[in-house]
């Protein structure tokens, strides 16, 4: 709502985040879903289709046909970032000190936690 995380999942850097697309929004009753041109494929609209979620993902620049989505609410998703900024004042996260992939992320959730505290 506020562009808090509700759910992070922690991926290899190398693993696009489309792959854990479904997993981070499995449970959650949606109205809509904002992301942006890297959540663009066929199969993940399709997911959102049967959820009967409104879709606000701008067309990848690969598709053929261009899909209409709702600009002015799009612009909401600059909350996201705004989160990723605020994280980044963590500098244990912004540096990535931890040397495992557990202590990282859970600092990562700590450090969100805190921002939810604000």
């Amino acid at each position: 709502m506020l562009g808090n995380p509700l759910r992070m999942i922690l991926t290899a850097g190398q693993v696009h985040e489309v792959t854990q697309a479904d997993a981070l929004i499995n449970g959650f009753p949606l109205l809509c879903l904002i992301a942006d041109k890297a959540f663009d494929t066929d199969e993940f609209r399709g997911n959102l289709a049967e959820a009967e979620a409104e879709v606000v993902i701008p067309p990848s620049v690969r598709r053929k046909a261009e899909i209409a989505y709702d600009a002015e609410l799009y612009k909401l998703r600059h909350r996201v970032e705004c989160f990723i900024n605020k994280i980044k004042h963590y500098r244990r996260v912004a540096t990535r000190f931890d040397k495992t992939a557990l202590s990282f992320f859970s600092f990562v959730s700590l450090a969100a936690a805190m921002i939810w505290l604000r």
